[in-house]
């Protein structure tokens, strides 16, 4: 991941009176329930730890690399194991420098049958450069990428499985993106080199699973495992998925997450989520750690060596895994 621009902090309160602060929204305030709830599986943030280090101990999943081999084959393999449905689909782009970098998406659904569906997206490889690093020693050395990446991707297992145990009412497609990471570095000047970020979701956007493949909104995970995370309402998502972005919110605060779902507004991120909302016009959110009191805007670690799998916590991999599935089996 990507690059942030424009990030400007402001509160922007979506229910309740908008001279409160963002902080003191609650449950009552955020929602009203219309009727019983559903049964929601609980989230077992101990699996998805794991589905982390697991990913972690391939080394860094940069694309041409065995690394990278190793954990797509152990990811195909997990999505089988929950998902009658798997497609790889695989391919080569390039990188800003003219590498030809082979890729695999995966993406695993329930239901298919169904066009009662929505998507759920995280990308799997590493970014080959820790050009954030505070050593610029460290800035060719690839990322471990624990919180950017892996997490997200841990998250996800963690749902096939649910999924697999108690169908939901919906139909579900998880998608696996590949190739996110692989921007220019920092020091590296060109133009245009938003095209270098989020290839695997710029193929798929354009080359999607399924011809004409529509979902009614997705949700991108990304840096959704340190400790105390702040998600703010990214920028794009706001333009976008405004209505997504508060059922998402609305849903953490209900079941007692709002000191992570902050009705504030956050900056404009280039991630997958661009290219399937510009390219295949659905509806998608990135669900993101957002620092307004780091230099970058970023999660402190964010492409620098020091994102290891010591900076994962189980809790917010909790509150984001069944923030999720709140969503999913709630959703008619």
């Amino acid at each position: 991941m990507k690059k942030i621009t424009l990030f400007v902090i402001s509160l922007a309160l979506i229910a309740g009176s908008c001279n409160q602060p963002a902080k003191q929204v609650t449950a009552t305030q955020d929602s009203v329930a219309t009727g019983p709830r559903v049964p929601v599986p609980d989230f077992n943030a101990d699996s998805a730890y794991e589905s982390c280090k697991i990913q972690l101990a391939f080394g860094p999943r940069v694309p041409n690399t065995p690394a990278h081999d190793k954990c797509a084959a152990y990811l195909i393999g997990k999505m089988k194991s929950y998902s009658p449905q798997v497609i790889v689909q695989k391919g080569q782009v390039y990188a800003y420098d003219k590498t030809a970098l082979k890729f695999q998406n995966i993406i695993a659904t329930w239901n298919p049958e169904t066009n009662n569906r929505i998507m759920l997206c995280a990308h799997w490889d590493s970014r080959p450069y820790a050009d954030h690093d505070p050593d610029p020693k460290n800035w060719k050395k690839p990322v471990a990428a624990a919180n950017d990446g892996a997490s997200g991707v841990g998250v996800l297992i963690e749902v096939a499985r649910q999924l697999s145990l108690l169908n939901p009412a919906i139909g579900v497609d998880l998608i696996l993106f590949d190739v996110e990471d692989y921007g220019p570095p920092q020091d590296y000047i060109m133009d245009n080199s938003d095209q270098y970020w989020g290839q695997g979701a710029q193929y798929w956007a354009n080359n999607p699973h399924k011809t004409d493949y529509f979902a009614k909104y997705g949700i991108l995970l990304d840096m959704v495992g340190a400790k105390d995370a702040t998600f703010l309402m990214e920028g794009i998502s706001m333009k976008y998925a405004a209505d997504i972005v508060k059922l998402v919110w609305s849903a953490g605060n209900r079941i007692g997450y709002s000191s992570y779902f902050l009705y504030e507004k956050g900056g404009w991120i280039t991630d997958d989520h661009v290219p399937i909302n510009t390219i295949r016009n659905i509806p998608t959110i990135d669900l993101i750690h957002l620092d307004k009191n780091s230099e970058t805007g970023f999660y402190p670690f964010w492409h620098t060596t020091g994102d290891t799998f010591d900076k994962l916590d189980k809790a917010t991999l909790k509150v984001v895994g069944q923030t999720l599935l709140t969503v999913i089996y709630e959703e008619k």
